[in-house]
């Protein structure tokens, strides 16, 4: 990569560094107390993907740690957002499995967001967000998939 491009990318990612970590900070302050978004995080993921992963497979997920992933599973099993069953493929391992409450959670805490997504409506018209969204996508699936290269 040249020269010139190398700046281009990189201001890329600063920027969606930025925006995560305001982002991150939205959400939190409209989280209940004691819950982060790493929280929340998880259980979206869980409904994204469906539930009934194991805590390894999240922890690969986030590319966090397996006792970072245990802890947060920690703190919403404790909440009861979350419960860990025996794995019904090998029965020594744990898979977790979003809560009706969990999911209630999730769905109250979207809501909550609402208000600042009305806000950022009026700087940011529909087809603007329609027109980058693929764009994003489409970054986001290309690093997924080549992550581990």
């Amino acid at each position: 990569m040249d020269k010139q491009t190398l700046p281009l990318y990189f201001e890329l990612f600063t920027e969606i560094g930025i925006i995560q970590q305001l982002s991150r900070a939205l959400l939190e302050t409209r989280l209940p107390q004691g819950f982060l978004q790493s929280h929340f995080s998880v259980l979206n993921h869980l409904i994204r993907v469906q539930d009934g992963r194991t805590p390894l497979e999240i922890a690969r997920a986030f590319q966090v740690p397996k006792t970072t992933m245990t802890h947060t599973l920690s703190g919403l099993e404790k909440h009861g957002l979350i419960e860990m069953r025996p794995n019904p493929k090998d029965g020594r391992s744990k898979c977790v499995w979003l809560t009706d409450q969990g999911r209630e959670f999730r769905q109250a805490s979207i809501e909550k967001l609402g208000l600042a997504m009305t806000d950022l409506a009026e700087h940011f018209d529909l087809d603007k967000i329609a027109q980058i969204l693929p764009t994003l996508k489409e970054l986001r699936i290309y690093l997924d998939e080549n992550r581990d290269k």
